[in-house]
């Protein structure tokens, strides 16, 4: 089996001096590595396959055999790491809390040790001696232990 630990530290160097971050790295019973990837800029099949090699030549094939997957942490999937959270502050995210709510909004900070989020948000108020309920701006702070998932949202 692939020591996870070595396969951590080989892509860590790998992505060393860049502003590429390791969201998550895999390794299935049946010696099939997954390795997810991102940076502010976005990933290239490039970038991919530079860190590919890398893992490659510190792991030999003949030795133990296994597949490799190197990709991009995906657009909507959900954030996971400080690093996907800080990228998208200022974009417009999808939350859903463990009791259930759906928060659509603006993700505007992400704390220190990415614990909590805020998310600002529309909600409807209806002002005294007004007719019709006004879209005023809310923010909302939420432990990540209260949300199952934030992922960014794509809207047409």
């Amino acid at each position: 089996m692939i020591d996870k630990q070595k396969l951590i530290s080989t892509i860590n160097e790998a992505i060393a001096g860049s502003d590429i971050f390791l969201v998550d790295a895999r390794i299935s019973p049946a010696n099939e590595i997954v390795v997810e990837i991102d940076s502010p800029e976005g990933i290239d099949i490039d970038t991919c396959a530079g860190i590919t090699r890398h893992i490659e030549q510190a792991f030999d094939r003949d030795v133990e055999d296994y597949e490799l997957e190197v990709g991009s942490a995906g657009l909507t999937a959900p954030m996971r790491v400080r690093g996907q959270f800080l990228k998208n502050i200022g974009n417009p995210v999808e939350a859903l809390t463990r009791d259930g709510r759906k928060l659509h909004g603006i993700l505007t900070a992400v704390n220190d040790d990415t614990t909590a989020c805020t998310i600002t948000v529309e909600t409807k108020v209806k002002e005294p001696g007004a007719k019709r309920p006004v879209l005023k701006p809310e923010e909302i702070t939420l432990p990540l232990a209260d949300i199952k998932y934030v992922r960014y949202e794509i809207k047409f």
